[in-house]
């Protein structure tokens, strides 16, 4: 039973597991839509949407400076690009300030030729 068990292995180790969902993402965030297996994106999908809410969080100024270094920094250590990063922040987040989530829509578009892996495009919304 897997009562309690979240996320997807993908047939990977841990660290193999978080190096893909890392690339992943900082590709999703650089180009704004990627082509990848279902599976793929289903895994990283809540995970990006989180990124997203947290650099909306950090957008808020608060007594008319903003304070949103915890939340770069938070971004930071899983994007690891300071451009992404800087993108996310800048362009991003103010795009999706008015939007309480679903930032992100997966699209289907047919069956790898190789193995017939169920493939998709993750893209952001506009």
């Amino acid at each position: 039973m897997r009562h309690r068990v979240a996320g997807k292995r993908l047939g990977r180790t841990s660290a193999h597991r978080v190096a893909l969902f890392r690339n992943l993402m900082t590709e999703l965030f650089r180009h704004e839509r990627i082509r990848t297996t279902h599976a793929k994106a289903t895994a990283i999908r809540s995970q990006a949407e989180h990124l997203v809410t947290i650099a909306k969080r950090g957008r808020v100024k608060v007594s008319g400076d903003q304070h949103d270094v915890h939340e770069r920094r938070r971004v930071a250590a899983v994007l690891r690009d300071p451009m992404v990063v800087r993108k996310l922040f800048d362009e991003i987040a103010p795009r999706f300030a008015d939007r309480p989530g679903g930032y992100t829509r997966i699209i289907k578009v047919g069956r790898r030729q190789g193995d017939g892996a169920e493939m998709v495009v993750l893209e952001l919304v506009d």
